[in-house]
């Protein structure tokens, strides 16, 4: 049965790996069916096959199969060898190292009749080598890893990268040789020679194969926290490159060594991970190694049926694969395994099974034999991995000095551009301060001009008032004085022109006091003097003065809360309250009322002046406090205005830190609120 987790995972794999790669499959399988050489099919069946190997694996199949059709016709050494290759690695890919190494031996058979000295026969040399190591044949292994260093060795005078990379690939299978005789040191030697030579040709995907390798020589040695460190830098590195045949692998080595440091979950979900992937490709070796992996996490949980199935299930699988390491630890857990159930009978059989087949393995005539060809091959190659390290040193200091040569050329030409683009920016800058400048004056000017255009409206305005509103009571006074001095007047007409002119003497007090304080306030010859003012005192003395001058009959509440002290200029307060008030009484009814009240808010005293007169239009709201407009209508008993005491009642107690504003209801009345600091 697949575990559940098992299945969510194939289940992603299945669902997503076919759309990841199928851009790069269109892109090919589109070239295929336009071309007809057949050298080049070939190429692209080969291409098809790579990409298609970890997505689809029955196509990767059906494409190799094509591919061996155009070889035999096309019947050159070359292109055989290259689908031999082929074969042999999806065989290794399905864990069959049985299959793979005839494959690979019939490489080196083909390069070897047509007298192929290239890299290319080293390659496959070194590939036997693999095949024999992964099956367990360690002598056979490490025998065609030294003839493959050889072969590169010596097919030119000067190494070449591809020759320096066989011969780092050799190294690390000989390290991997060691490593499964227990001989740890002579392991890390090897690998660290490949290390080195990888670095040296700038070989990008040695150290993932190092890293890996390092890590499970660190785990053999107990290591644990180096290993998973080496492990996992592994890992890392080939899912950047995208190694996707390694990846497996490294999975492995970390299930194997959270299985020794009994973190068994983590053991388990990285033994998941690899069964998923190897199921996609038939990988039955890495299936079988999972399966031994994951029957002793469940010895080592006392669940002894399941580890039998496991064990059980990798051991049959070893056999048939001829992987005789493989069969060696199923033997070894098994014998364990009857040892924890206290069946001794079969814990012993399999202890002879695997001492068996161990002996065999690594008997003592075979280690002697490694040790000598290790000592021998060491001997003969000493120098010459010298060699290829220096002139791989040498070719990577050529590579770093036309480098350097290039960056410094680089860099050059980028100081010469930043030089360039910061002149550009300076004079671009430059330009934004002058037109920012202009624009600045413009916008100045444009203000300057609305200000005299206003103050020039506001001139005429002053103008039309003087010699309208100050010519007319001067002309009735002047008939008045006349009339008197004929003796044409009856004492009746004689009371009314007094009371008439009396009015119009107000008025023309009032426009005499309002311009004169409108005239300080333009030239800035007014100067605010704030001080402690009473508020309900002032509005006491403005109702009695202005109810003696209007006789209107209103009443006037003064409903200001006692002991309300603001900070404001004394004059302004008078001026503001004796024309909100005379603008209550002109628009009021005779017999209406008048409301002045206070409260306090926020440090400031809000003031307002309620009446219930005749209200405001709507369409006149908008130009009682405006400038120019000067907007004047007459109040109820005919009564004229100036058209300036409201606009002077806003600039006077905005002057005074507060505001001014009204509400109104046409018919109902209107109220005007305006704010004074609070004295403190």
């Amino acid at each position: 049965m697949i575990s559940t987790r098992l299945f969510f995972i194939l289940a992603f794999i299945f669902l997503w790996s076919p759309l990841l790669g199928q851009p790069a499959l269109d892109s090919l399988e589109n070239r295929l069916s336009r071309e007809t050489n057949d050298s080049v099919r070939f190429g692209i069946l080969m291409n098809l096959s790579k990409e298609s190997e970890f997505y689809d694996y029955t196509k990767c199949r059906k494409y190799v199969e094509e591919a061996s059709l155009i070889a035999n016709r096309v019947n050159s050494y070359k292109t055989k060898g290259e689908l031999y290759i082929r074969l042999a690695f999806l065989e290794s890919l399905e864990g069959d190292f049985s299959e793979a190494l005839k494959y690979h031996q019939q490489t080196v058979r083909l390069y070897l009749e047509n007298k192929d000295s290239t890299a290319a026969l080293a390659r496959a040399l070194m590939d036997v080598g693999g095949d024999y190591t992964d099956l367990g044949e360690y002598e056979d292994g490490f025998f065609y890893l030294t003839q493959s260093f050889k072969v590169a060795k010596t097919h030119n005078k000067i190494l070449t990268n591809a020759d320096s990379l066989v011969m780092a690939i050799a190294l690390h299978n000989m390290g991997v040789v060691f490593m499964e005789l227990g001989q740890f040191d002579i392991a890390f030697s090897h690998v660290n020679a490949s290390q080195k030579i990888s670095a040296a040709i700038n070989d990008i995907e040695g150290p993932a194969y190092n890293n890996n390798e390092l890590g499970e020589l660190y785990r053999r040695k107990k290591d644990f926290a180096q290993a998973e460190k080496y492990l996992l830098e592994s890992l890392s590195q080939a899912r950047t490159l995208k190694i996707r045949v390694l990846v497996p692998r490294i999975q492995s080595h970390l299930a194997r060594l959270f299985l020794d440091m009994n973190d068994f979950d983590k053991s388990i979900i990285y033994y998941d991970s690899v069964i998923a992937q190897s199921t996609i490709i038939n990988n039955q070796f890495k299936l079988a190694e999972c399966g031994l992996g994951k029957g002793m996490v469940m010895l080592r949980l006392r669940k002894y049926n399941e580890a039998l199935t496991f064990y059980t299930k990798s051991l049959t699988a070893s056999k048939e694969l001829h992987a005789r390491n493989l069969a060696v630890s199923c033997y070894k857990e098994l014998a364990t395994l009857y040892e924890a159930k206290e069946d001794y009978k079969n814990a012993l059989f399999f202890h002879k099974q695997h001492d068996a087949l161990r002996d065999s393995l690594f008997s003592e005539a075979i280690m002697e034999k490694l040790y000598q060809s290790q000592v021998r091959f060491e001997t003969e190659n000493k120098d010459m991995v010298i060699a290829a390290l220096s002139q791989a040193q040498q070719e990577q200091n050529s590579e770093i000095r036309r480098q350097e040569l290039v960056r410094n050329i680089l860099v050059i030409a980028v100081a010469l551009t930043f030089i360039l683009l910061f002149t550009v920016y300076r004079s671009s800058q430059r330009r934004k301060r002058i037109n920012g400048l202009l624009l600045e004056h413009q916008e100045e000017i444009k203000k300057r001009s609305a200000e005299l255009e206003q103050l020039n409206q506001v001139k005429d305005k002053f103008f039309s008032i003087i010699s309208h509103d100050l010519r007319s009571p001067m002309n009735a006074l002047a008939a008045t004085l006349d009339l008197l001095e004929q003796k044409h007047l009856t004492p009746d007409e004689f009371l009314f022109l007094t009371q008439n002119l009396r009015t119009q003497f107000n008025h023309t007090r009032t426009l005499i006091n309002n311009l004169l304080n409108w005239t300080l306030l333009q030239m800035d010859k007014l100067t605010i003097q704030p001080e402690k003012v009473l508020l309900r005192e002032r509005v006491d003395e403005s109702f009695s003065s202005l109810n003696t001058l209007y006789p209107k009959n209103i009443e006037m509440k003064n409903e200001v809360v006692k002991n309300t002290v603001a900070m404001a200029d004394p004059n302004i307060v008078n001026l503001v309250l004796r024309n909100l008030i005379l603008n209550a009484i002109k628009f009021t009814e005779k017999g209406g009322f008048i409301l002045v009240t206070s409260s306090e808010k926020d440090n400031q005293i809000m003031v307002s002046i309620a009446d219930n007169g005749i209200g405001i239009k709507p369409e006149v709201k908008e130009m009682l406090f405006v400038k120019p407009s000067g907007f004047t209508t007459r109040g109820t008993a005919n009564e004229r205005g100036t058209g300036i005491g409201l606009i002077l009642c806003k600039e006077f107690v905005e002057k005074n830190g507060g505001k001014i504003w009204f509400e109104s209801e046409l018919g109902r009345g209107t109220t005007f609120y305006f704010t004074l600091p609070k004295a403190v």
